[in-house]
């Protein structure tokens, strides 16, 4: 079980010809670290998922469980999806053999797959895993809306513990409602709209603006969860990383930010930050 209520989801870094920078993707989760950060996400909801073969996917995999302090001492979700079902039952299979702590599931994108193909695509990756898994449903970059009743067909895997909803956050009172009697974990995903998705029953966040401002942004959640009410000075200071994020392609805005700092992480694979 993660004990994690934050964690955030880390771009990939890439070199200037557009191959997989693995150490600077490293050194930027070695850095959260060094600020208190206990859980990442790799290899998932910045998008750039999609833009790794297989053997990319593998080598960032071998690179993080060689990093054993940052793989004891924090909650590592790896991101699983693919096009073809193959290649995240390949993923699956080599995560089993790790440390990593749970997977994220996603769905592939553009091909929209009937629930009952979801649900066996779901079921196959879940068990050749055999990690703590957190559903993924996100209909706008995927074409594909996962149901309140598949998300609870699936909760019913001991492995499938919780769901990041970046589609209607409403279908959380359904969900919440048929699963009171197990612990089921509901993930924000991003800050857009936060308050609004913790009063359905969102108690968890996977963070993009994290990756500017950790502390900030974990404080600043927590806040909102617990109900403490913050000097405008606070929340203004939060907004204006979210903004700085949002405006355009996110993706591009974090990565141009995070390399205004020191991270090196390169620029995005195109056409994503073309210019």
């Amino acid at each position: 079980m993660l004990k994690e209520i934050y964690h955030i989801a880390v771009p990939t870094a890439f070199k200037a010809d557009e191959t997989l920078d693995t150490e600077h993707t490293l050194s930027h989760i070695r850095q959260l670290y060094g600020q208190g950060i206990r859980s990442v996400l790799i290899c998932g909801s910045t998008g750039e998922q999609h833009s790794l073969d297989l053997n990319e996917k593998i080598e960032l995999l071998k690179a993080i469980e060689k990093e054993g302090l940052l793989v004891k001492e924090m909650e590592i979700i790896f991101g699983v999806s693919a096009i073809r079902q193959f290649e995240a039952e390949a993923l699956a299979s080599e995560i089993r053999k790790t440390n990593i702590a749970a997977i994220l599931l996603g769905y592939p994108p553009y091909l929209i797959p009937t629930q009952k193909e979801a649900l066996s695509y779901s079921k196959s990756i879940v068990s050749l895993a055999g990690k703590p898994v957190i559903l993924y449903n996100n209909p706008a970059r995927t074409g594909f809306d996962l149901s309140v009743e598949s998300v609870l067909e699936l909760a019913r895997l001991d492995s499938v513990i919780g769901l990041k909803e970046a589609g209607d956050p409403s279908k959380a009172t359904d969900i919440l409602r048929n699963l009171s009697e197990v612990p089921f974990y509901l993930y924000a995903g991003g800050e857009k709209d936060l308050m609004r998705k913790i009063s359905y029953g969102f108690s968890r966040l996977s963070s993009i603006a994290g990756n500017l401002a950790p502390i900030k942004i974990r404080s600043w959640f927590e806040s909102l969860l617990s109900g403490n009410k913050l000097e405008q000075k606070e929340l203004d200071s939060v907004s204006a990383v979210i903004e700085l994020i949002s405006k355009g392609s996110p993706l591009v805005n974090l990565k141009r930010e995070l390399n205004n700092q020191g991270a090196e992480l390169g620029k995005c694979r195109r056409p994503l930050g073309h210019s």
